[in-house]
């Protein structure tokens, strides 16, 4: 099945390390959140989703990282997971993060249908 690719936003509204990026997807049928993130020159995507239970992580709007940067965070169990993975590597955890498939070209972020992540349809 292929994917659409999205826009999401310009290259320049991710910072390393910074705040988030976020938007709105149907994953298996549900709206919910995600955001994408900048880490070590990368963008990354994932549901905010903590694998423990499903609560959103950030501690403040679009706030995922711990206070060294190498870190995403969960705000309600502590929970850390890589920012290159979202492989959970302490607190309690069941998995990981759901990755998003996202792409950078010409200055612009783009994230990735998949057959189980659509947009949200107005």
């Amino acid at each position: 099945m292929e994917s659409d690719a999205i826009d999401l936003c310009a290259s320049g509204d991710l910072v390393d390390s910074a705040l988030a990026v976020p938007f709105d997807v149907v994953y298996q049928g549900q709206t919910c959140r995600a955001f994408a993130i900048r880490y070590q020159g990368q963008v990354h995507a994932y549901l905010n989703r903590c694998s423990h239970v499903p609560m959103e992580m950030d501690y403040q709007p679009d706030r995922f990282f711990d206070l060294t940067g190498h870190w995403l965070i969960c705000s309600t169990h502590g929970a850390m997971y890589q920012p290159q993975t979202g492989a959970c590597q302490g607190g309690p955890c069941r998995g990981g993060l759901v990755k998003i498939a996202v792409d950078e070209s010409q200055g612009v972020v783009r994230w990735h249908t998949a057959h189980n992540l659509k947009p949200v349809e107005y």
